[in-house]
Protein backbone atom coordinates (compact mmCIF):
# COMPACT_ATOMS: atom_id res chain seq x y z
CA UNK A 1 0.00 0.00 0.00
CA UNK A 2 1.16 3.33 -1.25
CA UNK A 3 1.34 6.07 1.91
CA UNK A 4 2.55 9.76 1.36
CA UNK A 5 4.28 10.85 4.78
CA UNK A 6 4.18 14.38 4.82
CA UNK A 7 7.64 15.21 5.69
CA UNK A 8 10.81 15.75 4.29
CA UNK A 9 12.95 14.77 7.26
CA UNK A 10 14.98 11.93 6.28
CA UNK A 11 15.45 10.94 9.90
CA UNK A 12 11.69 10.16 10.33
CA UNK A 13 11.58 8.66 7.64
CA UNK A 14 13.47 6.20 8.30
CA UNK A 15 12.96 5.96 11.40
CA UNK A 16 9.00 5.42 10.22
CA UNK A 17 10.10 2.71 7.39
CA UNK A 18 11.66 0.75 10.41
CA UNK A 19 8.44 0.78 11.87
CA UNK A 20 5.97 0.36 9.36
CA UNK A 21 8.47 -2.75 7.42
CA UNK A 22 7.63 -3.85 3.91
CA UNK A 23 3.95 -3.79 3.84
CA UNK A 24 3.72 0.04 3.17
CA UNK A 25 5.43 2.22 0.36
CA UNK A 26 6.03 5.43 1.43
CA UNK A 27 6.73 8.40 -0.26
CA UNK A 28 7.50 11.60 0.91
CA UNK A 29 6.10 14.96 -0.23
CA UNK A 30 9.91 15.49 -2.49
CA UNK A 31 8.44 12.28 -4.02
CA UNK A 32 4.91 13.99 -4.59
CA UNK A 33 6.07 16.78 -6.07
CA UNK A 34 5.35 19.34 -2.82
CA UNK A 35 7.96 21.75 -2.45
CA UNK A 36 5.89 23.90 0.02
CA UNK A 37 6.98 24.32 3.70
CA UNK A 38 3.59 23.43 5.42
CA UNK A 39 2.63 25.85 7.80
CA UNK A 40 2.25 25.16 11.35
CA UNK A 41 0.05 28.00 12.76
CA UNK A 42 -1.66 25.79 15.90
CA UNK A 43 -1.11 26.19 18.77
CA UNK A 44 -1.54 22.42 20.35
CA UNK A 45 0.18 19.58 18.34
CA UNK A 46 -2.95 17.73 17.75
CA UNK A 47 -3.88 20.43 15.33
CA UNK A 48 -0.28 21.06 13.80
CA UNK A 49 -0.42 17.57 12.75
CA UNK A 50 -3.50 17.52 11.20
CA UNK A 51 -3.05 20.69 9.37
CA UNK A 52 -0.47 19.51 7.76
CA UNK A 53 -2.34 15.74 6.79
CA UNK A 54 -5.18 17.95 5.14
CA UNK A 55 -3.08 20.04 3.30
CA UNK A 56 -1.48 17.25 1.83
CA UNK A 57 -4.71 15.32 0.88
CA UNK A 58 -6.56 18.60 -0.75
CA UNK A 59 -3.53 19.87 -2.91
CA UNK A 60 -2.59 16.28 -4.06
CA UNK A 61 -5.25 14.02 -3.55
CA UNK A 62 -3.21 10.94 -2.29
CA UNK A 63 -3.44 9.08 1.20
CA UNK A 64 -1.44 10.20 3.43
CA UNK A 65 -0.26 11.04 7.42
CA UNK A 66 1.33 13.97 8.79
CA UNK A 67 3.11 14.02 12.31
CA UNK A 68 3.74 16.29 15.01
CA UNK A 69 5.76 16.18 18.35
CA UNK A 70 6.59 18.17 20.55
CA UNK A 71 8.53 17.83 24.01
CA UNK A 72 7.14 18.91 27.40
CA UNK A 73 9.08 20.05 30.38
CA UNK A 74 6.59 20.25 33.93
CA UNK A 75 9.07 22.78 35.14
CA UNK A 76 8.66 24.83 32.24
CA UNK A 77 4.91 24.77 31.91
CA UNK A 78 4.72 22.18 28.97
CA UNK A 79 7.56 24.45 26.89
CA UNK A 80 8.76 23.84 24.00
CA UNK A 81 5.72 21.97 23.33
CA UNK A 82 3.93 22.43 20.29
CA UNK A 83 7.34 25.27 19.35
CA UNK A 84 10.10 22.43 19.57
CA UNK A 85 11.18 22.62 16.73
CA UNK A 86 11.21 26.36 16.51
CA UNK A 87 12.03 26.68 20.05
CA UNK A 88 15.43 28.96 19.61
CA UNK A 89 14.50 30.93 16.20
CA UNK A 90 12.90 29.75 12.66
CA UNK A 91 16.24 28.05 11.57
CA UNK A 92 14.81 25.06 13.14
CA UNK A 93 18.39 24.36 14.69
CA UNK A 94 19.25 20.97 17.76
CA UNK A 95 21.29 22.07 19.17
CA UNK A 96 20.55 25.82 19.80
CA UNK A 97 17.02 24.30 20.71
CA UNK A 98 19.02 21.95 23.50
CA UNK A 99 21.16 25.03 24.48
CA UNK A 100 18.45 26.89 25.26
CA UNK A 101 16.30 24.23 26.68
CA UNK A 102 19.37 23.72 29.59
CA UNK A 103 19.88 26.98 30.05
CA UNK A 104 15.99 27.72 30.96
CA UNK A 105 16.07 24.49 33.48
CA UNK A 106 19.22 24.99 35.16
CA UNK A 107 17.34 26.78 38.04
CA UNK A 108 15.34 23.63 38.27
CA UNK A 109 15.45 20.55 40.44
CA UNK A 110 12.51 18.97 38.33
CA UNK A 111 13.59 17.38 35.42
CA UNK A 112 10.60 15.75 34.14
CA UNK A 113 9.80 15.80 31.10
CA UNK A 114 7.50 13.72 28.40
CA UNK A 115 7.73 13.41 24.58
CA UNK A 116 4.35 13.16 22.87
CA UNK A 117 3.59 13.00 19.15
CA UNK A 118 -0.17 13.08 17.20
CA UNK A 119 -0.11 11.11 13.73
CA UNK A 120 -3.47 12.26 11.49
CA UNK A 121 -3.80 9.91 8.91
CA UNK A 122 -6.28 10.47 5.93
CA UNK A 123 -7.66 7.70 4.30
CA UNK A 124 -10.58 7.75 1.19
CA UNK A 125 -11.19 11.32 2.27
CA UNK A 126 -11.57 10.82 6.03
CA UNK A 127 -9.38 11.49 9.66
CA UNK A 128 -8.28 9.77 12.30
CA UNK A 129 -5.83 10.61 15.02
CA UNK A 130 -3.19 8.61 17.13
CA UNK A 131 -1.44 9.15 19.74
CA UNK A 132 1.95 8.55 21.52
CA UNK A 133 3.72 9.14 24.59
CA UNK A 134 6.58 8.65 26.65
CA UNK A 135 7.31 9.96 29.88
CA UNK A 136 11.10 10.34 30.78
CA UNK A 137 14.04 13.21 32.21
CA UNK A 138 16.00 15.52 30.78
CA UNK A 139 19.98 15.80 31.36
CA UNK A 140 21.78 18.27 32.32
CA UNK A 141 24.22 17.59 28.82
CA UNK A 142 24.15 16.00 26.08
CA UNK A 143 25.08 12.50 25.68
CA UNK A 144 24.93 9.92 22.21
CA UNK A 145 24.78 10.22 18.84
CA UNK A 146 22.31 8.41 17.51
CA UNK A 147 18.52 9.95 16.66
CA UNK A 148 17.54 13.69 16.39
CA UNK A 149 16.20 16.69 18.15
CA UNK A 150 15.96 16.52 22.18
CA UNK A 151 16.87 13.09 21.96
CA UNK A 152 21.14 13.29 23.19
CA UNK A 153 18.93 14.84 26.51
CA UNK A 154 15.99 12.91 27.14
CA UNK A 155 16.20 9.61 29.27
CA UNK A 156 12.72 7.82 29.28
CA UNK A 157 11.48 6.91 32.72
CA UNK A 158 12.97 3.14 33.50
CA UNK A 159 16.22 3.25 31.30
CA UNK A 160 19.58 4.83 32.16
CA UNK A 161 20.36 6.01 28.31
CA UNK A 162 19.14 8.74 26.29
CA UNK A 163 17.56 8.39 23.08
CA UNK A 164 20.25 9.65 21.35
CA UNK A 165 22.49 6.65 22.92
CA UNK A 166 19.94 3.86 22.08
CA UNK A 167 19.97 2.20 18.76
CA UNK A 168 17.19 2.43 16.56
CA UNK A 169 16.04 -0.62 17.12
CA UNK A 170 15.92 -0.05 20.95
CA UNK A 171 13.91 3.45 20.17
CA UNK A 172 11.83 2.17 18.04
CA UNK A 173 10.50 -0.43 20.95
CA UNK A 174 9.43 2.62 23.11
CA UNK A 175 9.67 6.13 21.97
CA UNK A 176 6.50 8.50 21.38
CA UNK A 177 6.66 8.30 17.92
CA UNK A 178 6.52 4.55 17.99
CA UNK A 179 3.75 3.90 20.04
CA UNK A 180 2.11 6.15 17.90
CA UNK A 181 2.65 4.76 14.97
CA UNK A 182 1.77 0.92 16.12
CA UNK A 183 -1.66 2.45 16.93
CA UNK A 184 -1.51 3.86 13.16
CA UNK A 185 -0.20 0.40 12.05
CA UNK A 186 -3.00 -1.76 13.84
CA UNK A 187 -5.70 0.24 12.38
CA UNK A 188 -4.46 0.05 8.72
CA UNK A 189 -4.40 -3.53 9.42
CA UNK A 190 -7.84 -4.36 11.32
CA UNK A 191 -9.65 -1.68 8.82
CA UNK A 192 -7.95 -2.45 5.30
CA UNK A 193 -8.66 -5.80 3.91
CA UNK A 194 -5.50 -5.46 1.11
CA UNK A 195 -3.02 -4.73 4.36
CA UNK A 196 -1.57 -8.28 6.07
CA UNK A 197 -0.88 -7.94 9.25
Amino acid sequence: MKLCFATNNLNKLTEIQALLGDQFELVTLADIGCETDIPEPYDTISENSYGKAAYVHKNFRIDCFADDTGLEVSALNGEPGVMSARYAGPQRDSEDNIALLLQKLSAFTDRSARFVTVITLVLDGTFHQFEGIVQGNIISAKRGTNGFGYDPVFVPDGYEKTFAEMTLEEKSQLSHRARAFTKLVKFLQTNRVDIQP
